[in-house]
């Protein structure tokens, strides 16, 4: 099969397959997908063989885990076609240095996901991975038919032949590197005329500024964030500048994870991957996902937990769909803030969005902030406010972090107030609620 009919046949089975009945006939078919995965995957991957060795494989959901430490230590003997970790880590930086993204390694795709976390994932696919993953993505995100001809402008910290599958005669695509200048892309914008924007929620601000001045003239009928969290301030602003909702796509190292539906919905893509939930707060709906792709073959993810804190929608969505509805994207785990119990030995955690609540509730003059906890007893804010509201948007926030604090029962920290600083480098991401100090997970 060539690429396009491959590409074509993963589109019209992903748009068109009948949609399940209920979440008991979803679970069922995974469940059979993945056992029929496992069988034919585990002998050709060394790492899971022994990892697995002597479990049965209809318990497959209780398998013992994986994150990104372990699988980029076992990289070489995870992987399923002899690559090794330090000749694909090669290729990889070379075209981080270079800019150039159009290197394979033994005919298959390398790439380094942005390290978020300080700890950078290294993934391979294969062409026929890449095709697949291209017919999927057009079937999710294009907002009309794959015949409607789409000028696709795609801001990313680095290409790679993944995303270049896409190109494909009527979906032109083009790639505008987050480490080019602003006004570089304005310009270049301007003359492709995009009729679907897709970039992290950072760059789609600058971009809506640019628009309400009147310098960028764009009009794209589908705006798309990705790559970062989407901060509720952010997406008013984008929404607003745009007059378009904003979509978002939930897509990593790991796989391709969720995309909005006709209502602005993020649903997870249980059709094609299995996500299990870890709880780290049921009542609150909040959970990490742990995943197991059954159509990824070169470099399997199986039971691989992600640091992504999810919260789902406590309410049906009005679309019907039974995959997944996802509230929001909160961050990572890291970013979770642990304050001291104002009784016991304990730290409290508080979640990412508690601190983004406080803060956007305090002011609709507030116009970007940051928050950064420093150590347990000093939390750091940066707001963007006109100087003639500063203090009193300093004093709510204030009010605001004071009474979440008591309510979660925790010590009271000194809050601290530091000048907001413009965002000058675009290609690393936004984190505007972070916590620079480690703990140990177990707490």
């Amino acid at each position: 099969m060539n690429s396009l009919l491959r590409i074509l046949w993963y589109y019209l089975q992903t748009k068109y397959r009948q949609p399940f009945r209920n979440r008991r006939s979803l679970l069922t078919w995974q469940d059979k997908k993945v056992q029929k995965f496992l069988q034919k995957i585990l002998p050709k991957s060394p790492f899971y063989r022994h990892y697995y060795q002597g479990l049965n494989l209809h318990n497959w959901q209780e398998f013992p885990i994986i994150d990104k430490a372990i699988a980029m230590a076992n990289f070489d003997k995870l992987n399923t076609v002899g690559i090794k970790k330090s000749e694909a880590l090669t290729v990889a930086l070379e075209a981080e240095k270079t800019r150039n993204f159009n290197s394979t390694l033994q005919g298959f795709t390398v790439g380094l996901s942005s390290g978020t976390s300080g700890n950078r994932g290294l993934f391979i696919v294969s062409q026929k991975e890449q095709q697949a993953w291209a017919g999927t993505i057009l079937a999710k995100a294009l907002p009309q038919s794959i015949l409607t001809s789409q000028r696709i402008a795609f801001f990313l910290r680095a290409n790679s032949n993944l995303y270049e599958t896409v190109n494909r005669q009527r979906i032109q695509f083009e790639y505008f590197d987050l480490f080019n200048s602003v006004e570089s892309h304005i310009e270049r914008l301007n003359q492709y005329v995009p009729s679907i924007l897709v970039a992290p929620p950072s760059m789609l601000r600058l971009l809506a500024d640019a628009r309400v001045q009147g310098d960028l003239k764009i009009a794209p009928n589908r705006v798309v964030s990705v790559a970062e969290v989407l901060d509720p301030l952010d997406e008013a602003y984008i929404r607003d500048s745009f007059q378009q909702t904003v979509h978002q796509l939930y897509q990593c190292t790991e796989g391709f994870l969720g995309r909005t539906c006709e209502y602005g919905t993020l649903h997870l893509n249980e059709d094609i991957l299995a996500i299990q939930k870890e709880y780290i707060d049921r009542n609150a709906g909040k959970f990490m996902p742990i995943i197991t792709d059954f159509n990824r073959t070169t470099q399997p993810i199986i039971r691989y937990r992600l640091d992504d804190i999810l919260t789902e929608c406590q309410q049906p969505c009005p679309c019907g769909s039974v995959l997944t509805a996802i509230h929001s994207v909160e961050g990572r785990r890291d970013d979770i803030f642990y304050l001291p119990h104002e009784n016991e030995e304990k730290l409290v955690p508080i979640f990412p969005d508690f601190i983004r609540k406080a803060i956007i509730i305090a002011s609709e003059n507030i116009q970007e902030y940051a928050v950064v906890q420093k150590n347990p007893n000093l939390i750091e804010v940066s707001l963007k406010v006109p100087l003639a509201f500063i203090q009193e948007s300093q004093a709510t926030v204030y009010k605001n972090l004071l009474e979440l604090f008591e309510q979660k029962h925790c010590q009271i920290p000194e809050i601290c107030y530091k000048k907001y600083e413009t965002r000058t480098v675009h290609h690393k991401k936004l984190r505007r609620v972070q916590r620079e100090f480690s703990i140990d997970p177990k707490l």
